[in-house]
């Protein structure tokens, strides 16, 4: 399973995202994680960024809503605590064996 971490670096919650998918990926001989720095607008309109940060599996966006807008942004995610900037470790545990 590939998982790319996308991030802009202004968003510092990207971090947050890349210890918890390190984590995981610790534990499971079938993940290969990358992370991709996008820094312009034109490479967020190329890789469908949903702001920062954002998690594919085989180049889908594991917690992208349907009508999320492309660009450079901090993205925010609805947990069991309210909003925070990436999802909780069992979000990403239950978003991944669903792939």
């Amino acid at each position: 399973m590939d998982i790319t971490l996308l991030y802009f670096d202004d968003c510092p919650n990207w971090k947050v995202a890349d210890e918890r998918l390190t984590l995981i990926a610790a534990e499971r001989d079938d993940i290969t994680l990358t992370r991709h720095l996008v820094d312009t607008p034109e490479e967020a309109e190329r890789t469908g960024f949903h702001g920062s940060p954002s998690i594919t599996v085989d180049g889908v966006d594991l917690f992208a809503l349907p009508q999320a807008e492309v660009g450079l942004s901090c993205r925010r995610y609805l947990t069991p605590d309210g909003y925070e900037g990436a999802p909780t470790l069992q979000q990403l545990r239950a978003a991944l064996s669903s792939t």
